[in-house]
């Protein structure tokens, strides 16, 4: 008799309960999971990925006390075998370059079919990669994506929760005229004349996320 083979052993991270319930429908599918952990925050889950050091980590991009990113991060710090599929709302290309940048194994929009989102799951955990069709095209189609410098990004991210110069200033210890001159930069950049414009474009763009506006 052959041995019995052992299971995948998983975590769970997603803010929204549905999300999760869907998701262990597909995982009980495949028949060689075991779901060890289940949260809904991001300290959580960075807790859970460190003591159970799973095979898996299914990983929602946008949670409570902690951005999906980060526990990205540490799961790579403390569990450096344990493979990660990002499960996300987010259709920006800015944000889908971000965690094809940090490598992840696998891509998946909440908007995807069970049997794409079985695909992902068995492929990764077969040691391979997998990114959903719907992201890749986004990222194809966004060809026109902006290039911002770092301190274009602070104030950019300063002026989206309310700050005016002055205050952008002083968080970042350069001078009120200096920050015009980033700020009328970006706006050249990106070819827009309010300060709306700026920031839905920077949100569609995922340049800044929806949680910093105020």
């Amino acid at each position: 008799m052959s041995k019995e083979r052992s299971l995948h052993r998983v975590v769970l991270a997603d803010d929204h309960a549905v999300v999760r319930e869907g998701v262990k429908n597909v995982l009980a599918e495949l028949g060689s999971t075991e779901i060890v952990a289940e949260t809904a925050d991001g300290l959580s889950a960075i807790a859970a990925v460190k003591q159970h050091q799973p095979d898996l980590l299914v990983l929602d991009s946008a949670m409570p006390h902690a951005k999906g990113i980060e526990v990205f991060a540490e799961a790579r710090r403390w569990s450096k075998e344990t493979s990660v599929v990002l499960l996300t709302g987010f259709t920006s290309a800015g944000v889908l370059a971000t965690w094809l940048d940090a490598e992840v194994e696998g891509i998946l929009l909440k908007s995807c079919n069970p049997s794409e989102m079985r695909t992902c799951f068995e492929t990764v955990l077969e040691g391979g990669r997998y990114f959903a069709e719907d992201a890749l095209t986004i990222l194809e189609e966004a060809t026109n994506t902006v290039a911002l410098t770092n301190r274009e990004r602070e104030v950019l991210s300063l002026l989206a929760m309310g700050y005016q110069n002055g205050g952008i200033g002083e968080r970042l210890s350069i001078s009120p005229r200096t920050v015009e001159k980033h700020r009328a930069s970006l706006m050249e950049k990106i070819g827009v004349g309010s300060l709306a414009e700026l920031i839905a474009y920077a949100l569609r763009e995922g340049l800044i996320s929806e949680q910093t506006q105020l």
